[in-house]
C-alpha cells in the first residue's frame, strides 16, 4: 500500500486545505472496513487465488465475477502507470531534467515499468524478497519526518479550512477519493494466496495490521507536511516530502527524503506488477481470460500476462504525459481508483452470500449485515467523489469487456 499515494498527495491536497484531513479520515475508515471484510473472506476461502474475482465469484457467479477481475486487472496498470509517473517525480530531485522535459520524464517511467516487468519474470520469491527491503527503507525516513514535522506547523497553513471553490461535503468527497488511492492494495494479500504458508491466518493478520499501519503513518504524514509549506507553495510541489525535508534540515535532508520516496515508489510498482500477472492468471485458469495470461516461463511466472498489462500501462503514459506531473498522476490515480472501488461493491455483496452458504443462515448477525452495509456505502461515496470525468472513464474500460466476456464464452461453446 505505501507507495506513491503518500508522497504526492499532500501536493495534490493543498488545494483543499485543511478539510483534505477529514478526507484523510473518512478514507481510512473505509480501508479498515474494506480490510476487515477481506480478512473475514480470506478466512472463509483459504488459500484462492485471484482475491476480489475469486470472492466475487463464488458468491454472485461467472460473470459478476469477470466484471469484478476485469475492473481490477484495469485499476492494477493504471496504478502502475500512476506510480511510474511518481517515481520520476522523486528521481527529478536527483536528475532535475526530469522536471523540464516531458520526452525523457515520459522514457524513464517507461525504462522503470520494463525493468520491472522483466524482473517480475524472474520468480516471485526475488519480488517478495525486493518488497521487503524497500518497505523498511521507505517507512523509516516517513515516521521520522512525520513526527519531526509536528514541532514546525504553522497553524496558518490550515486556515480557512476549506480552499477550494467546492462546498465543504463535496470536498469531503473528491479528498476522500483521493486519498483512498494510497490505500489500494487492501486486499493485494488475497491476490497470490497459493503461494503463500499458512493463507488462513496469514493473508488476514498482514490484511488488517497493514491497513492500520499504513492509515497512521498517510495521517500523520499528510498532516505535517501540510503544516510545514504554505498551501501555494505545496499546491505545485512534485516532491512535497523532499522540500519539506529541506524546510527542516536543508538539501543532506531533503536528499535523504527524496531517496527514501524513490525507493518506496520503485518497492510498490515491483509489487502491483506482480499482482498483474497473478490476477489475470487465476481468471484466466477458469477459462474467463485468454489462455495467454495463465501461461507460465520456467520460473512459474505469468510472464506474457505481465508483459501484456505493462504495455497497456506504457499507452496510458504515452497518452496522459502531455499534462504536468501532478495532473497526470491526479487522473491516473482517480481512474485507478474508480475500477478498483467497482469489484470493492460487488466484494461486499459477495460476503453476504458466502456467509449464508457457508454457515447455512436465514438471518443475518447485525455485524454481518453492518460490514456489508457500511463498505458498500463507502464504495459508493467515494465513486460519488471520484467526479463525473473518471466514473466515466472506468465504466468505459468496465464495459468494454463485456463483448470480451462473450467472446470468450462463445469460444469455449464451439470447443
Amino acid at each position: 500500500m505505501v507507495g506513491a499515494g503518500v508522497f504526492l498527495m499532500p501536493a495534490l491536497l493543498a488545494v483543499y486545505g485543511g478539510i483534505s484531513i477529514i478526507g484523510w479520515l473518512v478514507s481510512t475508515i473505509g480501508a479498515i472496513l474494506i480490510a476487515v471484510l477481506f480478512s473475514r473472506l480470506s478466512r472463509i476461502l483459504p488459500g484462492l487465488q485471484g482475491g476480489p474475482y475469486a470472492y466475487t465469484k463464488k458468491g454472485m457467479g461467472e460473470f459478476p465475477g469477470f466484471l469484478v477481475a476485469w475492473g481490477y486487472w484495469i485499476s492494477v496498470w493504471t496504478t502502475n502507470a500512476a506510480l511510474a509517473v511518481a517515481f520520476v517525480g522523486y528521481l527529478s530531485v536527483f536528475i532535475p531534467v526530469l522536471s523540464e522535459n516531458t520526452v525523457y520524464a515520459a522514457a524513464m517511467a517507461l525504462f522503470v515499468i520494463w525493468f520491472l516487468s522483466w524482473f517480475n519474470t524472474r520468480g516471485i520469491r526475488l519480488v517478495g524478497e525486493m518488497s521487503l527491503v524497500t518497505t523498511v527503507l521507505k517507512l523509516v525516513p516517513l515516521a521520522v519526518i512525520s513526527i519531526a514535522g509536528l514541532f514546525f506547523l504553522n497553524i496558518d497553513h490550515f486556515t480557512p479550512f476549506n480552499l477550494s471553490d467546492e462546498n465543504s461535503l463535496s470536498a469531503i468527497a473528491i479528498t476522500t477519493a483521493l486519498t483512498f488511492f494510497s490505500f489500494l492494495g487492501i486486499e493485494s494479500a488475497t491476490i497470490p494466496a497459493e503461494d503463500v504458508e499458512n493463507p488462513t491466518e496469514t493473508v488476514a493478520f498482514a490484511t488488517k495490521w497493514g491497513t492500520l499501519i499504513a492509515a497512521v503513518v498517510y495521517i500523520l504524514s499528510s498532516f505535517s507536511i501540510m503544516g510545514i509549506i504554505h498551501p501555494d507553495v505545496l499546491s505545485n510541489s512534485t516532491a512535497p516530502f523532499a522540500d519539506a525535508a529541506n524546510i527542516l534540515w536543508g538539501s543532506g535532508g531533503n536528499l535523504i527524503i527524496a531517496l527514501a520516496a524513490t525507493i518506496s515508489v520503485f518497492g510498490a510498482l515491483n509489487g502491483w506488477i506482480l499482482i498483474q500477472g497473478q490476477m489475470p492468471q487465476a481468471i484466466a485458469k477458469d477459462g474467463l481470460f485468454p489462455s495467454v495470461f495463465a501461461k507460465e516461463n520456467k520460473r512459474g511466472t505469468p510472464a506474457l500476462g505481465i508483459v501484456i498489462s505493462s504495455a497497456l500501462a506504457t499507452l496510458l503514459i504515452i497518452m496522459n504525459y502531455s499534462g504536468g506531473l501532478l495532473e497526470v498522476f491526479e487522473f491516473m490515480i482517480l481512474v485507478s481508483t474508480v475500477s478498483v472501488l467497482i469489484p470493492y461493491l460487488f466484494c461486499s455483496v459477495s460476503y453476504v452470500l458466502l456467509v449464508k452458504n457457508s454457515e447455512g443462515k436465514k438471518v443475518l448477525s447485525i455485524g454481518i449485515a453492518l460490514l456489508a452495509s457500511l463498505t458498500f456505502l463507502f464504495s459508493l461515496f467515494a465513486l460519488i467523489g471520484s467526479g463525473f470525468e473518471s466514473v466515466f472513464w472506468g465504466v468505459l474500460f468496465l464495459l468494454i469487456g463485456v463483448p470480451v466476456y462473450f467472446i470468450l464464452k462463445r469460444n469455449q461453446t464451439k470447443l
